[in-house]
């Protein structure tokens, strides 16, 4: 066997989000999120999941920073819950919430593990949402607000800020295909909410280096690598438009200061849409990042909406649902495709084309992958273990994709495996698992996976 060995200084990680582990909903003055009242929507979530109590994280903060620890990373990715800072979004700060974060920066810093923390993944106040959620541009003022007392509260332990997780499916998920909070299906107010999180974005970043000046400060984006299913013309035109809306809308403006052309001509007259740029905006969106973050999971193989006929004869899988209604383009899975249990088509190239991609057009700052990891039917064996041998299988190849990409010349510079413990997977609920750590909800015991294990020893050889 080859020994590949990653870059004395690469940072390895893990990674959670507040909403999914937290609990304690109604602990200490929290406020309900968005994603409090999607769950009790009538077949908003499998099995009318909601995360009222989660992994118990809140209350077992210490047993999963041990756990962390015992993984041997260098950093621990978590995000902070707007709605425990601020119960409606706005005006002063709940001090139960603030010292919970305490706790926890407290907690890494003893165990020598760097924070970095997110600022926000999906759980807007839902007081915001009452008064127009992210269509409104009050919302991307009032973030950076929170962001300002969350820096100079917690700033002292923060290793690196990550202003918005994947805000493609805050704005598209939530407000156009309405599968995600707040459930709106609405093309014109996604696009509005797209701008207005990148917005909320760029004054962030502006307080954030105001309040923490070493720190430094990115974002991170779901992006796709997107392949046309055939050659015909309107599939390659179906995973262009694709393109627009998933890559160059959030990575044109991020680091060239203005909008794709064809994505703003796709979207006129989309009200408000894009309307609702200011002059000047463009400007804050734009800032220097320090970093940026890179979330990837499965290539996307896409076909124009009228063709699903034609990608069957070629032997593709075709859902039921398009990817996107509004761009009429289908998602499929190529003949004979490994999935994961969510469905996802399993290829570590796809890791390794995105971010020669996003490096070779777009930067040549540090990129983090900030999240990548699979979700499998685990269960736990008649010997006490859970034998996931697929979930180290996928992250062997998608770490090998991230060797090839630094051998191509590309900056990648750390790692964060998604995700420490299996959790809330949102419409999902509780039946999708993605954890290094086994939890059994209705106890919260933990019980680490054999891939914990895979994962540690990889990170203490610092090789494949």
């Amino acid at each position: 066997m080859t020994t590949r060995r990653f870059p004395n200084d690469f940072l390895w990680g893990t990674a959670t989000a507040s909403f999914q582990v937290e609990g304690a909903a109604d602990a200490d003055g929290r406020g309900p999120s968005i994603w409090d009242t999607f769950c009790r929507k009538p077949g908003a979530v499998r099995n009318a999941d909601n995360g009222d109590i989660a992994c118990d994280h809140y209350h077992r903060v210490d047993e999963d920073l041990d756990l962390v620890k015992g993984l041997g990373v260098g950093s621990y990715r978590f995000s902070v819950a707007w709605p425990r800072i601020q119960p409606t979004g706005k005006g002063p700060a709940n001090q139960p919430g603030l010292d919970f974060y305490r706790r926890l920066v407290d907690g890494l810093q003893a165990r020598d593990v760097e924070a970095t923390i997110t600022l926000y993944h999906w759980d807007l106040p839902q007081a915001l949402q009452d008064d127009g959620g992210w269509v409104v541009r009050d919302t991307a003022e009032r973030f950076a607000e929170y962001a300002d007392i969350v820096a100079r509260a917690i700033g002292d332990g923060a290793a690196r800020w990550i202003t918005l997780n994947e805000p493609w499916c805050s704005a598209w998920r939530g407000y156009e295909v309405g599968d995600h909070a707040p459930g709106i299906t609405d093309v014109g107010q996604a696009a509005a909410a797209h701008h207005h999180l990148l917005l909320a974005h760029g004054l962030a970043t502006e307080v954030l280096r105001d309040a923490t000046p070493e720190v430094p400060v990115g974002i991170a984006l779901n992006l796709a690598a997107l392949r046309p299913g055939t050659d015909d013309p309107l599939d390659v035109a179906a995973t262009l438009r694709m393109d627009g809306n998933r890559n160059r809308i959030f990575l044109d403006p991020l680091f060239r200061g203005e909008y794709p052309v064809d994505m703003l001509e796709h979207y006129a007259g989309r009200e408000p849409g894009f309307s609702v740029v200011r002059d000047g905006d463009l400007a804050i969106i734009s800032q220097p990042l320090d970093f940026l973050g890179v979330n990837y999971y499965s290539p996307e193989i896409i076909v124009d909406a009228t063709r699903r006929q034609a990608a069957r004869e070629f032997g593709y899988t075709v859902p039921t649902r398009p990817e996107s209604h509004d761009l009429a383009a289908v998602g499929v899975l190529s003949p004979g495709a490994q999935v994961t249990q969510m469905n996802w088509e399993i290829d570590a190239s796809g890791l390794r084309e995105l971010l020669g991609r996003t490096s070779r057009e777009y930067t040549d700052i540090p990129l983090y992958v900030t999240e990548n990891g699979a979700a499998y039917d685990d269960y736990v064996g008649p010997t006490g273990e859970v034998r996931d041998g697929n979930r180290t299988e996928y992250l062997r190849a998608h770490l090998g994709a991230v060797l090839d990409a630094i051998e191509d010349g590309v900056n990648v510079v750390g790692f964060f495996e998604w995700s420490l413990l299996d959790n809330f997977e949102w419409a999902f609920g509780y039946s999708r698992r993605f954890g290094l750590v086994w939890v059994d909800f209705p106890t919260g015991t933990r019980l680490p996976k054999q891939s914990y294990d895979w994962y540690a020893e990889t990170i203490k050889a610092n090789a494949l």
